[in-house]
């Protein structure tokens, strides 16, 4: 297609600005939960699905023939061209998701002689082979008795036992990494072998013999001195035998460690990976069937599947709060009495959220801030995050700006205070926890997909920034809100860029810190904020919008690379440019033509592209709900800002 049949072949008017606020704040509004929340699913790649059957065979349960059928019917959509199967649509051959989908479907039933499947081998054997996948795809194929454990990094269970001043300790790791690892060091310890009732193997996927497989080599973004020294260590530590009362005392540890954060049914972390490890661990250590932590452990995996009429798969974890509290962001936009009562209602769901009780493991860092977070699940105490936090709480301030909701000032007190402890000593903040900086440990060989830590990034900073400003009568000369400003200042890229941590990618990125500088105050004609309004209106695609794959992740970026336009990502552009004050701006004008002429008519937007990370490089997401309340908030601030008499914007995001 040339560049011509891109262009735009209308304007929208304001008429019809309203009319696709309309319809669209009408849908949405419609989808909101009897209890006044919304959720809506998240996706991943082929990976959780594949794990989730591989799952249900290592612990023989029950062949469930037509949920397995749907879910082979969801593998074979997502089949990217080149055989194997991608990390987001249209991305390029991972190895690992690969593996584990050809897996997957050769244990529910499909013939390795089936075209896809030849395509699949085909594609995985012409990269090397099932022995370059990542470590935790070892794992589970070391887990299924395919390679020699001796593939797998050492990672001792006598970890739970080491002091906090060790260089390695569960403190210094991420979240994500803790539950994930916890289980997983019990599965090390006891080899178990999974039951595996069909007797699927899959050695046609590798080039040598897999028994004779030995450790994986360097992942690109490791440090070459670091990982050999961590290698070195490896290798001494296959060579010592602990004594086995000091090796039982590290598994029941873990076990305890495991117990106190389960979670009920919504699971260890309440993400996936660690949820089913924890259900292995409870099957190695003999648990039965029925036992309660297992039985629970178990139940938790289960609520994450989404079954529809002809395909179904596993959502890597749910996302209620976000969902909410970014579409109250949308409804509060769109303004009128329904949109504003609807909104009321889904910030009231989120009240009792709040977590107050527990000190959970962001505590380790800060043991004398007391808890009021939210989380980003339905219930996951132990791991609130200030990002969804921030977004909660500039949401109940702008209902609160009424007069009419001053039940919200309790619970914005508590998350202020929660916040402001939890900011890193350079100013800025992770996603659950304060300096979690220890970059040494990303070259460990267990980090091949350097995704062990949760430093602070660009997005999550901008967006305290964003609500500190909007919340306080403060200035940026207030010492918290300083030091954050100067950070955001300093990590703008040489191109007017921010990096996005957990929305892809720089534009995301961009959009929340200009959000942020002018919540602070910053001057729209600064030239931070100058060079970010450059870089967003050269981006902009022929067509209006605007467009990011993950491909902007990779380690030797280069400036941005085009790629389609989606609804959600010309909407973040939208929002960054008018939050620096770009309104009357043709690039402005072109991107909201561009959403009110790619509006589907059940009042939403079609988009099948992935615009969210889960960890760059290695796991995306796409969110349904993104072109939802996204394309609606843009539309409806250029609406209000057109209207008002002024062109500044108010309110944090």
């Amino acid at each position: 297609m040339n560049r011509a049949s891109l262009e735009p072949k209308s304007s929208a008017s304001a008429s019809t600005v309203d009319h696709s606020v309309e319809a669209a704040s009408r849908a949405l509004i419609a989808l909101q939960q009897p209890d006044g929340h919304w959720v809506f699913e998240l996706e991943a790649d082929a990976t959780i699905p594949a794990e989730y059957v591989l799952l249900r065979h290592y612990l023989a349960e029950p062949i469930d023939a037509a949920l397995e059928a749907k879910i082979a019917v969801y593998l074979r959509r997502i089949q990217g061209d080149h055989g194997g199967w991608p990390l987001f649509q249209d991305g390029a051959f991972d190895m690992s998701a690969s593996v584990k989908a050809y897996f997957a479907l050769k244990m529910i039933g499909d013939s390795v002689d089936a075209p896809h499947m030849v395509r699949a081998r085909e594609a995985i054997r012409a990269r090397g082979g099932a022995s370059r996948s990542n470590v935790f795809t070892r794992m589970m194929l070391a887990l299924f008795d395919f390679i020699p454990w001796r593939a797998v990094p050492v990672m001792p269970v006598e970890i739970m036992l080491l002091p906090k001043w060790f260089p390695f300790h569960l403190d210094k790791v991420s979240y994500w990494s803790r539950t994930v690892l916890v289980p997983l060091l019990v599965l090390q310890a006891l080899k178990p072998r999974a039951r595996n009732p069909k007797g699927i193997a899959i050695e046609e996927l590798f080039l040598e013999p897999p028994r004779t497989i030995g450790l994986a080599p360097k992942a690109p973004q490791q440090k070459a001195l670091w990982f050999w020294f961590f290698r070195s260590v490896d290798l001494v530590l296959r060579c010592i035998t602990f004594p086995r009362r000091l090796r039982q005392r590290a598994i029941e540890r873990a076990s305890a460690w495991v117990t106190e954060r389960l979670n009920g049914d919504d699971g260890l972390g309440a993400i996936f990976p660690a949820m089913a490890n924890s259900v292995m661990m409870f099957d190695a250590l003999g648990y039965a069937e029925h036992h309660p932590q297992r039985a629970i452990a178990r139940k938790s995996v289960e609520k994450l599947l989404v079954v529809h009429e002809h395909e179904g798969y596993c959502q890597p974890c749910v996302s209620p709060i976000w969902d909410t509290a970014l579409t109250c962001h949308a409804l509060l936009e769109v303004g009128g009495d329904r949109a504003a009562a609807q909104a009321c209602k889904g910030l009231e769901w989120l009240l009792p959220k709040q977590i107050l009780g527990v000190k959970g493991d962001w505590s380790a860092r800060r043991p004398n801030i007391r808890p009021g977070g939210w989380a980003f699940q339905y219930a996951n105490p132990h791991y609130p995050d200030v990002d969804d936090t921030a977004v909660v709480v500039m949401a109940m301030d702008r209902a609160q700006g009424s007069g009419a909701h001053d039940k919200f000032r309790a619970s914005i007190a508590a998350a202020r205070e929660w916040i402001l402890g939890m900011q890193s000593d350079n100013g800025a903040w992770g996603a659950f926890d304060a300096d979690n900086d220890y970059y040494y440990l990303n070259n460990i060989p267990f980090a091949d997909h350097g995704a062990l830590l949760d430093p602070p990034t660009d997005d999550v900073t901008a967006r305290c920034v964003s609500m500190l400003a909007q919340i306080d009568e403060t200035t940026p000369k207030s010492a918290a809100l300083a030091r954050a400003v100067d950070y955001l200042r300093r990590t703008q890229m040489e191109e007017g860029s921010w990096y996005g941590r957990w929305g892809m990618n720089y534009i995301y990125g961009t959009w929340s810190v200009l959000c942020a500088l002018n919540a602070a105050g910053v001057d729209p004609a600064s030239p931070e904020l100058r060079r970010a309004v450059a870089w967003l209106v050269r981006i902009q695609n022929p067509d209006g919008g605007w467009g990011e794959d993950g491909a902007s992740y990779k380690l030797d970026y280069r400036g941005y690379e085009r790629a389609p336009s989606t609804a959600s990502q010309t909407a973040w552009a939208l929002l960054g440019l008018m939050a620096a004050g770009e309104v009357d701006h043709p690039a402005v004008k072109s991107g909201i033509d561009y959403l009110a002429r790619t509006q589907g008519d059940d009042g939403f937007w079609n988009e099948p592209r992935y615009t969210a990370t889960g960890f760059p490089r290695v796991f995306y997401l796409r969110y349904h709900g993104y072109p939802k309340f996204f394309p609606l908030w843009a539309l409806a601030r250029y609406r209000n800002l057109k209207n008002a008499n002024s062109r500044s914007m108010r309110y944090g995001m």
